[in-house]
């Protein structure tokens, strides 16, 4: 569910916001046919999207691994239409689409994004390839 062409497209394709549509259409809007469980689609969007990149210390929150994670309000979750901005070089052109009823982004135990607004934190970095989950040993208490 949760792949992408990491931005290649971005001037015809918004796609980033498929996880957001996956949410509120096939969980909590879809009236015309049955929803799916809510821990069905996060599983599909975090840990088998993972897996399937073998990407294994992500999409679980287990001690040791990466704190990676979205706090949703999911009632309050919305997305919008694309629309295109221009701020690439050259003024270039890419599609974007903005979502509301993320409360939190958290990456590595950080948060990052706040009810949408950037918090300064930049925790992340440049992934290449698979990756083993290292379980660190719990602190002694």
């Amino acid at each position: 569910f949760g792949l992408s062409d990491g931005g290649a497209h971005c001037g015809v394709i918004a796609d980033a916001g498929m996880p957001t549509f996956i949410l509120t259409h096939w969980a909590r809007d879809r009236v015309k046919g049955e929803q799916f469980p809510l821990e069905f689609l996060v599983r599909k969007l975090t840990s088998d999207t993972a897996r399937a990149y073998g990407l294994n210390d992500r999409g679980r929150i287990a001690p040791g691994l990466l704190a990676d994670l979205n706090v949703i309000d999911f009632e309050s979750l919305r997305l919008f239409r694309p629309e295109a901005i221009h701020d690439l070089p050259a003024g270039g052109r890419r599609l974007v689409q903005r979502a509301e009823g993320y409360r939190y982004t958290v990456k590595s135990g950080q948060v990052t994004f706040e009810d949408g607004r950037h918090t300064g934190a930049l925790p992340g970095g440049l992934v290449r390839g698979g990756r083993e989950a290292v379980i660190l040993p719990l602190a002694a208490e």
